[in-house]
């Protein structure tokens, strides 16, 4: 797979998960959406002609083999052919937007904090932040969103097993249930295609 080069994980692309009704629901990676889209639970909406074009699988197979991609567009490679990846996909059948509580995990905290340490306020790759349990566990604190924080390595060194004042840090903000879709907090972080930018106010 390649996006420009060889991608490292597939991961690293995304693709723009719209219902039935052109409503954003999701960020996958290439694998999901191909899944998606080749289990027939999707098609493509192609933005690349001036205008939203919706594909099958298989007209989407017979675009990239018409008109193969360029190097620097994203695809993936088979035997057969180079198949370039998709930016947006419609679902064939799901026409709501999911409510559900966001589940609290590690990434789901780094993303509700933008990937910000909350006590020094700087921005950090995913590889160099922790969770922080602003009240740690043996003074009573919980595992839960209003009491877990994104912290990068050097903060959480040093505040070790104290309340942050005092290890002399300070709580940029306090932590809260988020609101919003995870996903929502993907687009905040790393921006959208600009395909998808007339969809993002249906949010």
């Amino acid at each position: 797979m390649k996006d420009g080069g060889q991608l490292s994980h597939e991961e690293a692309y995304r693709v723009l998960v719209l219902n039935r009704v052109w409503q954003p629901v999701n960020i996958v990676g290439a694998k999901r959406a191909l899944g998606l889209l080749f289990q027939r639970n999707a098609q493509v909406i192609d933005p690349n002609h001036g205008h939203y074009e919706l594909l099958s699988a298989e007209e989407w197979v017979e675009r990239s083999l018409d008109d193969p991609p360029q190097p620097d567009e994203a695809s993936v490679r088979s035997i057969r052919m180079n198949l370039r990846l998709p930016q947006i996909l419609l679902l064939q059948r799901f026409d709501r937007v999911p409510v559900q509580e966001t589940k609290l995990n590690r990434r789901n905290v780094f993303e509700r904090d933008q990937y910000r340490c909350q006590y020094c306020g700087e921005v950090f790759p995913e590889s160099r932040l922790n969770l922080d349990h602003v009240i740690p566990r043996d003074r009573g604190g919980r595992t839960s969103w209003e009491n877990l924080v994104t912290s990068c390595i050097s903060c959480n060194s040093r505040k070790a097993n104290r309340l942050p004042h005092q290890a002399g840090l300070r709580l940029r903000c306090q932590p809260v249930r988020p609101k919003h879709r995870p996903f929502l907090a993907l687009l905040h972080r790393n921006g959208s295609r600009e395909s998808w930018k007339p969809f993002l106010g249906k949010t």
